[in-house]
Order: structure tokens, then C-alpha cells, then sequence
């Protein structure tokens, strides 16, 4: 089937990206094809939800059990009052910036029994939890699908983004099976500055448009770091 033309609204609203050498319509039409889930709408889902939004995803699943506290505003950025549920705000935030998207919330906490049967309605998923032990059943019920999933994390000053991808290393080659979220400092207990969650998020956002439009060279085998105090990336390979 023939893709869609763009109406006046979208042409208008992707104008720099229909300009853009090696996107372009074809670019923009991947996009509005695309069906990508974002796990987690704290600090690294919410920038990622908003530049996904924005660039016309044409789905865009948003998975969090949760509800905003006050403590999440200073980065959590698409949400703006506590007590609301973190999928639900993200969506209205999302459908507000870019009314072309499909927004499908997932609302339900993810666990074994379920993890598969959301995952498996994407083309690629986000990554954004705080936690190890999600981080894992997610990259390994990808891993099952054939899914590439987009990895990132956040911690203190620093941070990091890598991609997961059908025959490239595993999650298990960069965390081993006896790594526990024990051997993590949570945020709660030790903080965070909030525009590092920015960074990393919008690091992500990047990744998945250049996987869904084949544009440059994705992050397989390969993590992205970035220390927020020294303002250095660096990069290294597992």
C-alpha cells in the first residue's frame, strides 16, 4: 500500500526535516510508519517521548505503571502535577505537541507474564527505567522478539546510551547476570541533576529515529558515556 501524502498541517509541521539531506519525505514517511514503545516516562522517557512526538512517530506506546510525585519535576519534563499517572500524563503531553501521533498507553506494571504480549505490537523499543532487574527482562523478552531496544541510564552527574540490536551483543555482555540493582546507587538515595536525564533521553530519541530511517551509524556494540561535571563524552565498545 502506497504511503500516505502528508497534509498541509504535517508538511508545515515537518518542514525542516522534509529539507533535510537524507530524510526527506521518504524519511518522514518511515517515521509515520514506525511503531515505537517507550518504557519508562520518568527522566529519560520524557525527553524521548517529546522528540518522538514531535518528529511524527506514527505510534507511540508509553509504558509506566507509576504516578508523578513532586519530586519528579525538576526532569521529568512532560509532566507538570503530582498524582497524575506517568503514562497518562506523557500521552496528554505527547498528543498536545504533535496531534498526529497514535498515543497507546500501557498502564500496567510490566512483568514476565506480560512483558512479551506489549512488546511484540513495537518495531523498536526505549529503555528509560531506573531499575536492573526491569532493564534485563525488558532487553531479554526483546532479545526473544527480534526487537531492537534503545538503552539508556542515568546516575549522580553521568550517564550512558547504547543500543541492543538482533545479532549484536547482548545485555549480558555489558551487564553480567550477577550484577543486582544492589550494586547501584539508586536515585532517591543519592540524587541527580536534572538536565543529565535531558541529555541521555534526547540521546535516545536520536538513536531511534536513525534506526528507523536508516540514517548514520547506530550505537550496536558500542556505548556512548557522558560525564555531565567534566562536559566530556567518551566511548567504548563491548
Amino acid at each position: 500500500m502506497a504511503d500516505k501524502p502528508f497534509s498541509s498541517d504535517e508538511t508545515r509541521r515537518y518542514a525542516r526535516h522534509l529539507v533535510l539531506k537524507g530524510m526527506g519525505g521518504a524519511g518522514q514517511q518511515m517515521l509515520r510508519r514506525a511503531r515505537v514503545l517507550v518504557v519508562g516516562a520518568g527522566g529519560l522517557g520524557s525527553p524521548a517521548i517529546a522528540y518522538l512526538a514531535g518528529a511524527g512517530v506514527g505510534r507511540l506506546g508509553i509504558a509506566d505503571h507509576d504516578s508523578v510525585s513532586l519530586s519528579n519535576l525538576h526532569r521529568q519534563i512532560v509532566h507538570s502535577q503530582p498524582g497524575l499517572g506517568k503514562a497518562a500524563s506523557a500521552g496528554t503531553f505527547a498528543t498536545r505537541l504533535n496531534p498526529h501521533v497514535e498515543i497507546v498507553l500501557h498502564e500496567q506494571r510490566l512483568d514476565a507474564g506480560n512483558v512479551e504480549a506489549v512488546l511484540e505490537n513495537y518495531d523498536l523499543a526505549l529503555d528509560g527505567t531506573d531499575n536492573l532487574a526491569t532493564r534485563r527482562m525488558v532487553a531479554e523478552a526483546a532479545e526473544r522478539l527480534g526487537l531492537t531496544l534503545v538503552s539508556g541510564a542515568v546516575s549522580l552527574f553521568d550517564g550512558q546510551v547504547t543500543v541492543f540490536a538482533p545479532g549484536g551483543p547482548r545485555f549480558a555482555a555489558l551487564y553480567p547476570g550477577e550484577a543486582d540493582d544492589s550494586d547501584l546507587p539508586s536515585c532517591e538515595a543519592t540524587g541527580i541533576i536534572g538536565p543529565l536525564t535531558g541529555v541521555i533521553g534526547t540521546l535516545m530519541a536520536m538513536e531511534a529515529i536513525k534506526l528507523i530511517t536508516g540514517l548514520g551509524e547506530p550505537l550496536i556494540g558500542r556505548v556512548l558515556t557522558y560525564d555531565g561535571k567534566g562536559g566530556r563524552f567518551s566511548e567504548f565498545s563491548f
